[in-house]
């Protein structure tokens, strides 16, 4: 079947392989990313993601496997490659000797944009991100925010079609995380396309159209944060006893709400239910004429730490460089 250029995405990977020294580190990833959407790629330590970035970003060169960034292969057609990327990685590029603007004009000049042009769009990118103020100051009175909003605007100068962010908002704040979630989904509302790396769950949730778990240098699971949800089940009832002594008699009059065996722990109860529809009525009901007291009762969804447990087999933690850990 022929694609049209119309419906071509805008990184497409088949059977990535890369390795340092005898250490596999990337065995056979695919993954394709459309255009204007956000993908997300989740993984422990080590899992692959800042090689899969390096890679895609012409950086570093693959061993093996088809890599087309925005229709071109990053091998053949590296400079193309470039042209339409922008790359912010973990650590800030700016130069904290120079202010805002002078950074942004130094982009400008590295782009080949012509002084007019280049005073332009840096005034047009401090403006974006709230920086007029702070733009003739030297980035070394920035805070750890305003830093990384500088390092974005830095990697717009050159208008990429697709940015590749690397653990973006690693030591910011929760309000300086929230400024940049919010500028990154403004980014793509215009059209931009984005691929992250992320330590942060909770960002992968709010911000990516499509998810990659991956796991020694393979894509474990891969689909829209709801659809890796509903792998690991569907919505279950917590039930929080006043009494902890009465959680099996608990567990026993919730049992037949789900296939599952409900799971205790202390004085919470589990219950995987099989509709959602009026399960905290029932499951009052029954508790009530079992003489069981409730503390509290929810019905939760499951979470991406859910999927990302069941998957990997442990819990997310603070990830490393994987090339440093390779």
């Amino acid at each position: 079947m022929t694609t049209t250029s119309a419906a071509r995405p805008a990184i497409a990977v088949t059977g990535l392989q890369k390795s340092f020294g005898d250490k596999v580190v990337l065995d056979g990833i695919d993954l394709v990313v459309q255009e204007g959407t956000i993908f997300a790629l989740l993984g422990p330590n080590g899992a692959g993601k800042t090689t899969t970035v390096h890679i895609l970003s012409t950086l570093i060169p693959a061993d093996g496997g088809d890599v087309q960034v925005a229709g071109h292969d990053v091998t053949a057609e590296a400079d193309s490659v470039r042209a339409a990327i922008g790359v912010t990685g973990q650590f800030s590029a700016v130069d904290n000797l120079l202010t805002g603007e002078e950074n942004l004009l130094l982009m400008a000049h590295l782009h080949h944009l012509g002084r007019a042009e280049g005073r332009r769009r840096a005034a047009a990118l401090l403006d974006q991100f709230d920086l007029t103020d702070a733009g003739r100051k030297t980035a070394a009175t920035y805070s750890g925010g305003m830093l990384r909003r500088l390092d974005l605007a830095m990697t717009l100068v050159g208008s990429p079609r697709i940015i590749f962010l690397d653990e973006p908002t690693t030591g910011l704040d929760p309000r300086s995380r929230l400024q940049l979630w919010e500028t990154i989904e403004r980014l793509v509302a215009d059209g931009t396309t984005v691929l992250l790396t992320t330590q942060y769950l909770d960002e992968a949730d709010r911000l990516a159209t499509e998810i990659a778990v991956i796991d020694h240098g393979r894509v474990l699971a891969g689909g829209t944060p709801d659809e890796l949800k509903d792998r690991v089940g569907g919505e279950r009832l917590e039930i929080r006893l006043d009494d902890a002594a009465r959680a099996a008699a608990a567990a026993q009059a919730l049992a037949s709400l789900s296939d599952e065996r409900p799971s205790i722990k202390a004085d919470l109860v589990t219950v995987a239910v099989r509709r959602r529809e009026g399960a905290i009525v029932e499951a009052v009901r029954r508790l009530d004429a079992a003489g069981v007291g409730v503390e509290d009762i929810a019905l939760r969804r499951p979470t991406l730490d859910d999927v990302f447990l069941a998957l990997t087999g442990h819990a997310a933690e603070p990830i490393e460089d994987d090339q440093a850990a390779a």
